[in-house]
């Protein structure tokens, strides 16, 4: 069931799963929703990057424990990953921010990170940025192919689970107004 800024959840949800496209503001709102709903989150980027951007042998293992929580946030991303979250999931937050918006914010980053040699999951840091014309998966290249992505895993997850509530946020006054409205009890106003 798609919901939008202005529609009130029938309950507090405990499990949530903050969709969107690379630069969309997935793990930022994750936090925020985690301190707004008293969640604990877990930066699933965190499990899955090990040394020298390596995937972690132990991330699938560790997502199954994630979900198996009484009470989490984390993004939803992951091929392999996003199937059990989703079976676990009660709310799903959609963060459809326009193309340009996240190609900026993931741009902008990228470069703050890669300046600052930031420290990232494991160790990790950005790397040198001319790979961004040599390797087809550089955080940049990859946030331009694969923004409509975040769309359709939307469309299968209101054919396969129609009764979960997914809130559409397309720009951060639409997140604000959601945030600022969040109740989670009485009877849910209908989605529009």
């Amino acid at each position: 069931m798609l919901w939008g800024p202005d529609d009130h959840l029938p309950s507090r949800p405990q499990r949530v799963l903050v969709n969107g496209s690379s630069g969309g503001g997935k793990t930022t709102l994750a936090a925020a929703l985690a301190v707004d709903l008293d969640l604990p989150h877990t930066e699933i980027d965190a499990l899955f990057h090990g040394p020298d951007w390596t995937p972690r042998p132990e991330f699938l293992d560790d997502v199954r424990a994630l979900a198996a929580q009484d009470t989490w946030i984390t993004e939803w991303q992951y091929a392999d990953a996003q199937p059990i979250l989703l079976a676990r999931c009660d709310l799903m937050v959609w963060l459809n921010t326009p193309r340009p918006v996240a190609m900026w914010r993931v741009t902008r980053r990228t470069l703050r990170r890669r300046f600052r040699r930031e420290v990232l999951w494991n160790g990790n840091r950005e790397g040198p940025l001319r790979k961004i014309f040599t390797d087809p998966e550089h955080i940049i290249r990859w946030a331009w192919s694969s923004h409509p992505r975040a769309a359709e895993r939307v469309d299968q997850v209101l054919s396969d689970r129609p009764e979960l509530p997914v809130v559409r946020l397309r720009n951060p006054a639409e997140v604000e107004r959601w945030r600022s409205g969040l109740t989670c009890s009485g009877t849910p106003e209908p989605p529009r």
